[in-house]
């Protein structure tokens, strides 16, 4: 073994640094070298305080093998690697070639950047791609942040980490993402998850499989699978967007909120719920469902629906075109509002309700149920009160008017009604062999009728009645209708399908395609958004070199 003075080996190097290739790895400094070419053949070995450079890297260490053919340098105990004021690696144990700039570490290995550290066993660090990766499990410290995987990237250029395999982040704020894609944008705190994933706080819970999440401000973006639950409400959506401190969330495109306390669905192409005011807001084809607890089924239709209100105190306000259908019963006005508390049901704007083969008219139409059952009770028809039923033999119409109306309802179907003040009546009559016997036509201040599986069986009059039972032949045909006779049987809603107008089914169908192409683009991880790219230096330039390469490829391939 032959011992050189450290000056003397230091001039050597200076001088072959000079001379060759500036990317050759320069020794600045060693306490002792040695050279002992049956140990380390082609090597020569540094202790003491050693300092190094590479390209404008600096390395410090305790000890060094120094392969100077190889531009290849080993580093043993209080392993320090410096890259300007990118990051700062520190380990037991490193190495680093020259010649394509690659780096290892091993041994309690901490990276600091000047926004985070990271902690693990094993890093490698390849300086031409801007790129470190770990195969080991690592926790990342950023601004209060922490962030876990068991394998990770971290792009020096971007400051994006690119997590792999148990990924889990908690931010200073409780909120916690797991995940096992997930890339993390240091600066702003943005990160990106790919695959099932899970973001969660104390008051609500998050599932995506495609999104973005602001874990500064606590927003986020969802595009694949994901809902929310939010205060036993869940939110789905193709696309949804999230804001814990505004405690909001919209929905848009396929949206179904489900309320499992009060056994609700809410479905819509767009919905937005305010979580503090206890509001939601749905519009593009908004449909509310509720069961009774009788079982019975109940649906609120209308280009807009916002409802509001906790839990026993709901309201639901659905307006211009209105209309509601029930098991027993369908109508509509320009809006309908209705209030959980006091079991009200108040159709306002040209109301009309059909129940069995009865149609009713109004100026306004109030229902009335039992607030803990939701069972119908009774009905209000206020002002310029109507009836119209088809006659069942014939070809005309049973009608009956007056100021008002007020129904009795009997296993939520109408059993029995009164009209009252300035009654009129036209009503078709038969006998057992149902041959028509007459048309009463008459007058009164109060008309009573019965009912019978949706048909009128008797109507009675009270109060100086005044009547005539005229025969079918003898009865004029302008006489046959009472003044303000409209049959509006061509807006009856019949089944579920009918409570959507063709303009909205029409919408709808015309839609879809668009809806479904969006779909598809989701199988990708969602596009960087704006506002990361806009607070995160370098990453502008990246994307605009991969898409410029992109276009060169394709370009490429078409001419081939």
């Amino acid at each position: 073994m032959r011992t050189i003075p450290y000056y003397l080996l230091f001039i050597l190097f200076a001088l072959l640094s000079f001379s060759q290739n500036k990317k050759k790895i320069i020794i600045h400094h060693a306490d002792y070298s040695d050279i002992n070419h049956e140990l380390l053949p082609d090597a020569v070995i540094l202790t003491g305080e050693i300092s190094a450079e590479h390209d404008g890297m600096t390395m410090t260490c305790n000890k060094a093998y120094f392969f100077e053919k190889e531009n290849y340098l080993k580093l043993f105990g209080n392993v320090q690697i410096i890259q300007g004021d990118t990051l700062t690696l520190n380990s037991k144990y490193a190495e680093y070639n020259g010649v394509n700039g690659f780096a290892y570490a091993q041994g309690d290995v901490m990276m600091t950047s000047p926004d985070s550290s990271l902690e693990t066993d094993t890093l490698k660090f390849d300086r031409f791609k801007n790129l470190v990766f770990y195969d080991t499990h690592a926790v990342i410290h950023n601004k209060g942040n922490v962030l876990e995987s068991q394998k990770g990237r971290y792009y020096t250029a971007e400051k994006k980490f690119q997590f792999f395999t148990a990924v889990k982040v908690t931010s200073e704020k409780g909120t916690v993402i797991k995940s096992n894609h997930l890339d993390f944008y240091e600066v702003p705190q943005h990160s990106y998850v790919f695959g099932p994933s899970t973001i969660t706080n104390k008051e609500d819970y998050i599932y995506t499989e495609n999104g973005f999440y602001d874990v500064k401000k606590d927003l986020g973006k969802m595009v694949k699978n994901s809902y929310i639950w939010y205060d036993k409400r869940k939110i789905e959506g193709d696309s949804i967007y999230y804001s814990k401190a505004k405690d909001f969330a919209s929905a848009t495109n396929n949206v179904r909120i489900t309320d499992t306390i009060n056994k609700s669905k809410i479905t819509g192409h767009y919905a937005e719920m305010y979580k503090a005011k206890d509001s939601t807001f749905v519009t593009k084809k908004a449909l509310v469902s509720m069961k009774s607890q009788e079982g019975d089924s109940v649906y609120m239709h209308a280009p807009r629906i916002l409802l509001t209100g906790k839990d026993k105190e709901r309201v639901i306000r659905a307006y211009h075109d209105a209309r509601i259908l029930r098991d027993s019963m369908s109508g509509k006005a320009d809006s309908i509002h209705w209030s959980e508390k006091a079991g009200l049901t108040q159709m306002i704007g040209k109301p009309v309700l059909w129940n069995g083969d009865s149609q009713l008219t109004g100026r306004f139409i109030h229902l009335i149920s039992d607030s803990a059952t939701q069972k119908m009770d009774s009905l209000k028809v206020l002002e310029d009160a109507f009836i119209i039923q088809k006659d069942t033999i014939g070809d005309g119409f049973d009608q009956m008017k007056g100021v008002n109306l007020y129904g009795k309802f009997k296993e939520n179907k109408l059993h029995e009604l009164d009209l009252v003040k300035n009654a009129e009546i036209i009503y078709h009559m038969y006998n057992d062999k149902n041959e028509l016997v007459g048309i009463d036509k008459g007058i009164c201040s109060h008309i009573n009728v019965l009912f019978e599986d949706g048909k009128i069986t008797t109507a009675t009059k009270y109060v100086s009645p005044e009547s005539e039972l005229l025969p079918d032949a003898l009865l004029p045909k302008n006489a046959r209708q009472l003044r303000g006779f409209s049959y509006r049987i061509e807006e009856r809603i019949n089944t579920l399908a009918d409570i959507f107008t063709n303009e909205e089914l029409e919408k709808e169908k015309n839609g879809e395609q668009a809806r479904d192409k969006m779909k598809e683009g989701h199988s990708k991880p969602i596009n960087v958004q704006p506002e990361t790219i806009k607070a995160t230096p370098g990453l502008s330039k990246q994307l605009k070199e991969k898409k410029k390469q992109t276009q060169n490829n394709t370009s490429n391939k078409g001419k081939k």
